[in-house]
């Protein structure tokens, strides 16, 4: 009698899942902008209860929340609904681990514009709507606010990380954004001098969480364009985090040529990026994220560790290593003079 495994039928359905997918990204904002999953950690279990909570109709609850509960995001049993583990952690607004905001990002006209255009960008080989990188555009400032919720643990792991290794006393944060990452090293070394180089308008942002985390006066800015400000010199680590994926490989190389001149004698560049296999195709979201760069980079890419530790050499750095930091889904990279 063979034993030999049956394949599944063809089935259209994950097709139409995939067609459809545009409709959970919309489930997901309007629970997030609604508070479902706060209400329901607040203890409105049932459809009327969180209708009454969020101001919302009955029917269009039960709907939402049972379609939240197919994709499992939340549970449901006997007409009662709960949040799912991740759900509990981070979609519940008062949780400290809230990671809501992000949607404000990941789910604005400017982001979702760029992946309509998908088709385009394929056959252009580089993003169809306008230039990211224009220094006055305010989608740099939403970022900042906005995702520095996916970025706090991470930047607690990297500078506990870099501590270990070694103390760092001048830090260069390039494309500091919300400044997580050089607020989080000056947090764990009492020494250290943060210069954060980004937009005017974006060091806003970094400004003031740096005075919120009570190192605002160690954290010093250098306004402006990473490519053209003068950084100055002798700095014991340059955090390079999620900046090189914005570029092709030429771009990023002279880019490295310039944090290397700036590093003291052995000193380190931290790169933070999502980091695929050779393969290209695993781990998933490391891989899948070259297409948010095709769809909204001129040539940007995730690149993998054998492609950022040639850059970085080619920039003059000496040895290239991978960290064992938890950064997950990203990795750390350090690169050293």
């Amino acid at each position: 009698m063979s034993t030999t495994p049956q394949s599944a039928p063809p089935n259209p359905e994950r097709i139409f899942n995939a067609i459809n997918a545009f409709q959970l990204t919309e489930a997901m904002k309007a629970a997030l902008d609604l508070g479902v999953f706060t209400a329901i950690a607040e203890g409105a279990t049932d459809a009327a209860s969180i209708a009454k909570r969020t101001n919302a109709s009955e029917r269009g609850v039960r709907i939402l929340c049972d379609y939240l509960t197919v994709k499992g995001f939340l549970t449901k049993n006997n007409d009662r609904y709960g949040l799912e583990q991740d759900s509990a952690l981070f979609l519940n607004s008062k949780s400290p681990a809230y990671l809501g905001s992000v949607a404000n990002f990941l789910a604005s006209d400017h982001h979702r514009a760029a992946h309509r255009n998908i088709a385009d960008a394929v056959r252009k080989g580089g993003c169809a709507v306008n230039d990211p990188f224009e220094p006055n555009d305010p989608v740099w400032v939403i970022f900042a606010r906005h995702m520095m919720p996916m970025m706090r643990m991470a930047s607690e792991n990297l500078a506990a990380a870099l501590t270990k290794e070694a103390p760092a006393k001048k830090v260069l944060d390039i494309a500091a954004g919300h400044g997580l990452f050089g607020i989080a090293v000056a947090r764990h070394n009492p020494d250290a001098q943060i210069y954060a180089v980004d937009w005017p308008k974006v060091l806003e942002v970094a400004t003031e969480n740096a005075q919120q985390a009570g190192v605002g006066d160690r954290h010093h800015l250098i306004p402006g364009s990473a490519f053209d400000v003068s950084y100055g010199e002798g700095y014991d680590v340059a955090l390079i985090t999620n900046f090189l994926h914005h570029f092709d490989r030429d771009t990023c190389i002279n880019f490295l040529r310039k944090v290397h001149a700036s590093l003291a004698p052995g000193g380190r560049a931290a790169i933070l990026e999502f980091v695929p296999n050779p393969d290209r195709v695993s781990p998933p979201t490391p891989a899948a994220f070259s297409l948010i760069m095709l769809a909204s980079t001129p040539s940007g890419d995730a690149y993998t560790f054998a492609e950022l530790s040639s850059m970085a050499q080619a920039a003059g750095f000496s040895r290239v290593v991978p960290s064992d930091a938890p950064v997950m889904p990203e990795q750390l990279v350090l690169a050293y003079k």
